[in-house]
């Protein structure tokens, strides 16, 4: 087929490798999988995640009632703070409702009464190289550690969040920080009978012991007596799709640049945010600079490699476009958002969504 540049292109045949991963480790370690809708909201290959993973874990009211819609299972509530008006329809799409602190569970505990609730622990500490990103950053507000308040809440929780990893591929420090949880939290988590182990463990990733962490995770299950969940992003679609763009342009101003139908700040924000590199391809002797078409000076996504010369017009896919990508895209410029297609495991491509001047116009007022 042919589609219009630039468009997200999701893979099925990855996404099942993922999938089927995240379902080898939910039986060798009697952990539970929540899709985390943070990183990744695309219904539209919700069909091909729902037998693999145990439901949703949100961060806002229109991610829990996106989880319980179009995914259902188990859906799981979380947001730095609830508000009046939102508590009421928030119990109503959830099954577990975690509040971040313990002010949110005495101000809301009795209307969740009839659901299961947590409190978001903070280990302080964590695995993120990025203070953005870091949940045990110094005067950070996400989670209770004070042993004296989490006692004030144990008769009120059933289970606790505890989110401190990030891209951690590094099985041994997972490992040593889970055992800093036991001997810290231990006898309190006893106490419980679930604990969410959050996202950012990369056990998807090329090489990861998996039969270790399984193994871990039993262990931690059993010690505690608790079930454990865990919270796959970018684990659950690394790897997945791409980002369909075509050049329209070649400058050379002592660098060759190639401009291209799409824009970092409005198409892969997260790797602006945290300055880091677009997946480009880099095979072949001809380097060009990759660029977007945003007034933004620095709408760049890095430096690729090339076997022959661009032209315009030429396609290029950037790698890795699905975690933290399509659910930051964003109408900086009025530059039309990428479609969303999905290549199925029969190797057809479909388009999932398409958007237009219409979209733009309606998200403004």
């Amino acid at each position: 087929m042919s589609l219009q540049t630039p468009f997200y292109l999701m893979d099925i045949a990855s996404l099942r490798r993922n999938m089927e991963t995240v379902a080898k480790l939910r039986d060798a370690s009697g952990a539970k999988a929540l899709l985390a809708l943070k990183c990744f909201a695309t219904w539209s290959v919700f069909d091909q995640m729902r037998d693999y993973m145990d439901g949703t874990t949100s961060s806002s009211l229109y991610e829990l009632r996106l989880g319980r819609e179009k995914f259902g299972k188990e859906t799981h509530a979380y947001s730095v703070a609830w508000a009046d008006h939102e508590i009421d329809e928030a119990i109503g799409y959830a099954d577990k409702i975690i509040f971040n602190s313990l002010t949110q569970l005495d101000r809301f505990a009795d209307k969740a009464a009839h659901i299961e609730r947590g409190l978001r622990l903070n280990p302080r500490f964590s695995t993120s190289g990025f203070d953005l990103a870091d949940p045990a950053r110094p005067f950070s507000r996400l989670g209770e550690w004070d042993m004296e308040r989490l006692e004030a809440a144990k008769d009120r929780i059933s289970g606790v969040m505890i989110h401190y990893n990030c891209e951690n591929s590094d099985f041994d420090l997972f490992s040593t920080q889970l055992d800093r949880i036991e001997a810290e939290f231990g006898a309190f988590l006893k106490q419980l009978d679930w604990v969410s182990l959050g996202g950012g463990i990369h056990f998807t990733g090329e090489g990861y012991p998996l039969e270790r962490l399984a193994d871990r995770l039993k262990a931690f299950s059993n010690t505690l007596g608790v079930q454990v969940y865990l919270e796959p992003g970018e684990a659950s679609i690394t790897g997945t799709a791409s980002l369909e763009v075509s050049v329209l342009d070649i400058i050379d101003n002592g660098k060759k640049i190639a401009v291209v139908d799409s824009s970092i700040e409005a198409h892969m924000l997260d790797l602006l945010i945290y300055r880091e590199t677009a997946k480009l391809p880099m095979d072949g002797g001809h380097p060009y600079q990759i660029a977007g078409k945003t007034c933004l000076a620095g709408d760049i996504f890095g430096d690729a490699q090339f076997d022959r010369p661009l032209m315009i017009g030429d396609r290029i896919s950037i790698r890795d476009a699905a975690g933290y990508t399509m659910v930051k895209k964003n109408w900086f410029n009025g530059v039309n958002m990428p479609a969303i297609a999905i290549r199925d495991e029969d190797g057809n491509i479909r388009v999932a969504r398409e958007f237009n001047y219409d979209d733009y116009r309606d998200s403004l007022s």
